[in-house]
């Protein structure tokens, strides 16, 4: 059974509304065809831990279901030759370490590690038991590899950093409220820069005033959305991390009643209310991470096992919130949609 501790771009032509733009980093990865998983008379255990979701958001649940359904195609089966442990850190530090303390003490054949914070403070702990990310912005920055194409240590994985993607949320924002003039870019402060410093250097490109917002607590939330929504003409773009993730009804709430435009970089802040959001597939992410897992439980090593780029975007609108803003979606913009909210 899996275990779980309580308390908590598809851009340009239209191809059955679906495609997408390779981002190929260093050294391309072709996937070798798995074995069959061989059956030892042992368990393998598989730690996975989230820094900023709770253990009752639907959504990491849906990652793990992905995750689990890809490793089943490889012959690892849950309850039969392989244990998953779930831990949940809430976007809690001192709850995410103890956690990390905890999966490292079951010393399991691999961890898999969703985003910067949860990645880092493994690192940290072990540099023996293999770590695959998911969804870390800059990893060669953040110290966790040496190299996209040769990480070098015991951790590689899967990486959403792509900061081109910064000039389309930008482009998004305009698109479908054209009379936004400031833009106040909302990002993890724990996270890497390099998004914000993109937004940073296009926002004239697109005659928009450039507002950096890190936030690390719920009212550096608040007061962001507060700065942007005195007048008429503010719009925001909400960038991934923990802080943001965990807090999103929040963030959508405020944005909703403030009535401020937002493009938000993950399709589940417009499930719960966003206007629109263009990214990168996390439970797609999470397939490619059972893959990973696979080679290591075959004897891979994650040193040899090159950091992916992302690969493939998705452009989610919500109609819904887009006539509470009184805004109105350009035909071209929902031609273009992969997913259409109503």
């Amino acid at each position: 059974m899996i275990s779980s501790l309580a308390p908590e771009l598809r851009w340009s032509n239209r191809v059955r509304r679906r495609e997408f733009i390779a981002f190929v980093c260093g050294a391309a990865v072709a996937w070798p065809l798995s074995l069959p998983a061989q059956n030892t008379g042992r368990f393998r255990r598989i730690g996975i831990l989230f820094g900023g979701f709770s253990d009752t958001d639907p959504e990491p649940r849906a990652r793990v279901e992905a995750f689990t359904r890809q490793l089943q195609q490889f012959g690892w089966i849950e309850g039969r030759n392989v244990k998953i442990d779930l831990r949940f850190g809430g976007g809690d530090d001192k709850r995410r370490g103890e956690y990390a303390e905890e999966l490292i003490r079951i010393v399991p054949d691999v961890i898999v590690a969703n985003a910067a914070p949860a990645v880092v403070v493994l690192a940290r702990k072990t540099k023996t038991i293999p770590i695959v990310f998911t969804n870390v912005f800059d990893p060669v920055g953040s110290g966790l590899v040496e190299s996209l194409a040769r990480p070098g240590g015991n951790v590689t994985g899967f990486s959403n950093f792509a900061p081109e993607i910064t000039g389309k949320w930008l482009e998004l924002l305009t698109e479908i409220a054209p009379g936004v003039k400031r833009v106040c870019a909302m990002f993890d402060r724990a996270n890497p820069p390099e998004f914000a410093q993109v937004a940073e250097r296009l926002a004239p490109s697109f005659h928009l005033q450039y507002l950096p917002a890190p936030v690390s607590r719920v009212a550096d939330i608040q007061d962001a959305i507060d700065a942007i929504a005195r007048g008429s003409d503010g719009g925001l773009i909400v960038m991934g991390g923990t802080i943001t993730s965990s807090n999103r009804q929040e963030i959508v709430q405020l944005a909703r009643r403030y009535r401020v435009p937002a493009v938000y970089a993950y399709r589940y802040y417009v499930a719960d209310g966003g206007l629109i959001s263009y990214g990168v597939d996390p439970v797609d992410v999470f397939v490619g991470a059972a893959r990973y897992v696979d080679h290591i439980l075959k004897g891979a090593h994650p040193a040899d096992l090159p950091v992916q780029l992302p690969t493939k975007f998705e452009l989610v609108i919500n109609l819904k919130t887009a006539k509470v803003l009184g805004l109105t979606t350009p035909p071209a913009l929902l031609a273009r949609a992969d997913e259409v909210i109503e």
